[in-house]
């Protein structure tokens, strides 16, 4: 009895620090902190098949975009900038990730129309976006669109546009974090830094 207690406890406060993670405002957000790790969770690719992310992490240090969706001009911008230098992020030894609340089939529209190399995944209820401590409350004007973007699966919540560098175990190097999204870290600007990292590896 003490133990199913204990379990039913344990439950609580996790189903409570989830949806703790979701903030009233882009402002009000705690995301994960440099040093800190990023939890494992399940994605879904363009295709619909599902992958863990530290098994993505685990391949090769990693640069994640968190984008709002698809819908958005100054997500897809930024998507399209960081294309731009992708094959000098490989040659450093990184890989990029990007990941938001549109649908597998909303992902591959965004692959088509930006002509995007690097891989995209789909967190549609927005459990792992929750769990790094950047979702907020979206505006009442945005949810109709978003339950439609994500199938059904997004109930109200936004990621504030983000760039993570974690290495191989998902232990975070870098981040930009701006709760404006028309504000975004610039492609000459994130290659300095994984320059740099990259010196301190070595």
């Amino acid at each position: 009895m003490k133990y199913t207690w204990l379990i039913l406890l344990q439950i609580a406060l996790a189903t409570f620090s989830l949806t703790a993670q979701i903030a009233n405002k882009a402002e009000d957000i705690s995301p994960l902190l440099i040093g800190e790790s990023i939890p494992d969770a399940g994605l879904k690719a363009p295709d619909g098949s599902e992958h863990r992310v530290l098994n993505i992490l685990s391949k090769k240090p990693t640069v994640i975009l968190f984008y709002r969706g698809g819908w958005c001009p100054f997500c897809n911008a930024h998507l399209s900038e960081i294309q731009g230098v992708q094959g000098e992020v490989i040659k450093l030894g990184y890989q990029i990730v990007a990941i938001s609340p549109d649908s597998p089939e909303n992902l591959q529209i965004t692959d088509e129309k930006d002509k995007l190399d690097y891989s995209l995944y789909s967190d549609g209820d927005g459990k792992f976006i929750q769990s790094i401590g950047l979702a907020f409350k979206a505006p009442e004007k945005y949810a109709g669109m978003l339950i439609e973007k994500s199938n059904g699966m997004n109930e109200g919540f936004l990621p504030v546009p983000s760039v993570f560098i974690v290495d191989t175990t998902g232990k975070i190097l870098f981040e930009y974090i701006n709760p404006d999204y028309k504000t975004r870290l610039s492609a000459g600007l994130l290659m300095a830094v994984l320059k740099e990292l990259k010196k301190e590896v070595k």
